[in-house]
């Protein structure tokens, strides 16, 4: 599975979808307008990360205790459960998720039957996984295409959120969240100088301080 082997361990994948969130934030004022957002303190000890693009496509990942389990839905999939007559999950994408992790999927909030694909990895194990299922012929199950919005580099965010936002983005302070480098009111003001700066930094506290 290609789209797997270019998933980044748990770890390295929470901070770049932390980075992405707080890019998101300071570039967009309105929450509900936002692609990439994060959720530290979802629940005990585990965090939420969502993608969101607005037009029904979505991706979930949740880092727990047990392990990181993501729930992708691409609307437009043959997989969708509205794609077919009987809505049911497709066969498959859930069977081989270990319990303890499938169990986080139950909340309401993630829409657990909503869903195209699934991967997982559990604390301990080296590899993402992902259920047999047998997609058809010339379809697919939204899982490049969601993924490919994990952005791996400033420059791939940096095409996507001018376009996405419609401003221009200094990849320079991109390259510096993405680092880690902790943001100031000249990055905030570098990224978006018509920014409530106070605004973001509450915010970007609250995203940070309990990641």
């Amino acid at each position: 599975m290609t789209e797997l082997n270019s998933l980044a361990a748990p770890d390295v994948l929470k901070k770049r979808l932390l980075a992405l969130a707080a890019l998101d934030l300071i570039l967009c004022p309105e929450q509900w307008l936002r692609y990439h957002s994060f959720d530290p303190q979802w629940a005990h000890n585990v965090s939420l990360a969502i993608i969101d693009n607005g037009s029904g496509d979505h991706l979930f990942i949740l880092f727990t205790p047990e392990g990181t389990i993501m729930k992708g839905f691409d609307h437009e999939s043959t997989l969708s459960p509205h794609a077919n007559d009987e809505y049911k999950v497709w066969p498959g994408i859930y069977d081989d998720v270990p319990a303890p992790l499938l169990s986080w999927l139950d909340d309401e909030a993630i829409e657990q039957e909503e869903v195209t694909f699934c991967i997982w990895r559990e604390t301990g194990d080296s590899v993402w996984r992902k259920g047999e299922v047998e997609v058809p012929d010339g379809e697919d199950d939204g899982t490049e295409f969601l993924l490919g919005t994990i952005f791996v580099t400033p420059e791939n965010y940096v095409e996507w959120a001018e376009d996405y936002f419609d401003m221009p983005v200094p990849v320079e302070t991109v390259e510096q969240i993405y680092s880690g480098t902790p943001i100031t009111e000249a990055m905030i003001r570098s990224l978006n100088p018509e920014r409530d700066v106070e605004e973001a930094l509450r915010e970007l506290e609250t995203l940070f301080t309990t990641a």
